[in-house]
């Protein structure tokens, strides 16, 4: 069973309290971005597993901890998840770095996927898919189902922002994903943002309109 971990600690709350702020200009708010998914992606890789290895310190011989075999790979949803890239890699700079390109008909806010770029060996990588928000969940569960498609068994979701129309949707859709989520917040006003939420992540990222 996946599970779902909303942030507490108190340097995330604090940085997302200040990309809420629509005075917020776009340098700052790149940067507060890859700082939160820094912070965030030492509670995704909290139970990532453990083997000893024996290695020789300028003292003696010794018994260390690293990681195990399983290898890692970034995957944001385009455009707005590239904003979370550099701060995951901070921490585990050898991950491969997939894309996936999906945009939110503003009709149906149906997800169309218009590119597709991943490690040739994501079915064996831990998978972790970043996007700054979680609003109604469909571009997030299409594109977890893209990469399903490629053959990724093991994959985990990353968002800063997450209404619970998109936690809803993405437990029942996909409930073997685990879900990390900086802030939960209210609901989905009728255009399909998320309230009290910070705007439109992709256009305070790149400063588009």
């Amino acid at each position: 069973m996946s599970k779902t971990v909303i942030m507490d600690h108190p340097l995330i709350r604090h940085k997302i309290g200040l990309v809420r702020r629509k005075e917020t200009g776009s340098k700052d708010f790149r940067a507060l971005i890859g700082e939160i998914a820094m912070y965030m992606c030492y509670e995704a890789t909290r139970d990532l597993k453990l083997q000893d290895v024996e290695i020789e310190t300028p003292i003696c011989r010794t018994t260390v901890k690293e990681l195990s075999g399983k290898k890692l790979a970034v995957v944001p949803i385009l455009r707005a998840g590239i904003g979370m890239v550099d701060g995951m890699l901070a921490m585990i700079p050898a991950a491969k770095v997939g894309h996936i390109g999906l945009y939110r008909d503003p009709k149906t806010l149906d997800p169309v996927e218009y590119y597709c770029k991943l490690p040739a060996d994501i079915a064996e990588r831990e998978v972790f898919v970043v996007d700054p928000m979680l609003a109604t969940g469909g571009s997030s569960s299409a594109a977890v189902q893209m990469l399903k498609e490629k053959g990724a068994k093991h994959i985990r979701f990353m968002c800063i922002i997450a209404a619970p129309e998109g936690v809803e949707r993405m437990q029942k859709e996909h409930p073997d994903v685990d879900l990390y989520i900086g802030a939960l917040d209210d609901h989905l006003n009728d255009h399909g943002y998320i309230v009290p939420g910070l705007g439109d992540a992709g256009d305070r990222i790149f400063g588009t309109k």
